[in-house]
């Protein structure tokens, strides 16, 4: 195995461990939710930037950027805010489901929370996810089979959490960042954007639920 590939296994099976650990049944309960998130954040932030050099560049920030983030932040909260009344009506889980998923909140300053998924979580997952493991799986499997493995992998660390509308959410993100960073390879900034936004949108600002 390659170093390149030993690497990513190791980075994909870390992430993997994380989320169940933020998410399982059986641990979830032993560790305060966000404290957790923030130090896997950072940790995925760390793998990242250490695994791969060639970040120049493809970092930049521009106004144009912070716009188009900020637009499809928004858009992606339309699509989910009708997704939510959708699903509310199609299976009769989904409220209960969403319902689980805000309990994450509980105990927790909203300003916290919005603070460390502007500032650290949803920038380092996508600097993670898109940023590192995509452009990684690129290098190994060539660009559109790496939109594909990035996708199933991102929705199945969920998978611990046995929310099937966490795992649908997962999904769809997935696939449109994905799909995006492949059609725009400098498309990062905005969908760092557009992931933070997104986020503290669905969490503090506008939350379903």
């Amino acid at each position: 195995m390659n170093t390149q590939k030993h690497k990513l296994l190791i980075s994909i099976l870390i992430a993997f461990l994380l989320w169940f650990v933020m998410f399982s049944p059986w641990t979830a309960s032993l560790i305060p939710f966000w404290p957790m998130m923030s130090v896997s954040a950072m940790l995925l932030l760390t793998m990242a930037f250490s695994f791969r050099r060639d970040w120049r560049g493809i970092l930049r920030f521009t106004p144009r950027a912070l716009a188009y983030g900020a637009l499809l932040a928004a858009f992606l909260w339309c699509v989910f805010w009708l997704g939510d009344k959708a699903s509310g009506i199609i299976f009769h889980f989904a409220p209960r489901q969403i319902a689980d998923v805000y309990t994450l909140r509980e105990g927790t300053s909203p300003v916290v929370i919005a603070l460390l998924l502007l500032l650290i979580i949803g920038p380092a997952e996508e600097i993670f996810w898109r940023g590192y493991v995509q452009r990684s799986l690129a290098d190994l499997y060539g660009k559109n089979a790496a939109v594909l493995i990035a996708v199933a992998v991102y929705t199945l660390v969920h998978i611990f959490s046995f929310n099937l509308m966490l795992l649908a959410a997962a999904a769809l993100l997935g696939c449109v960042w994905s799909i995006l960073f492949r059609l725009y390879p400098r498309s990062l900034p905005a969908l760092i954007v557009s992931h933070a936004l997104w986020d503290a949108a669905v969490f503090v600002f506008f939350p379903f639920r």
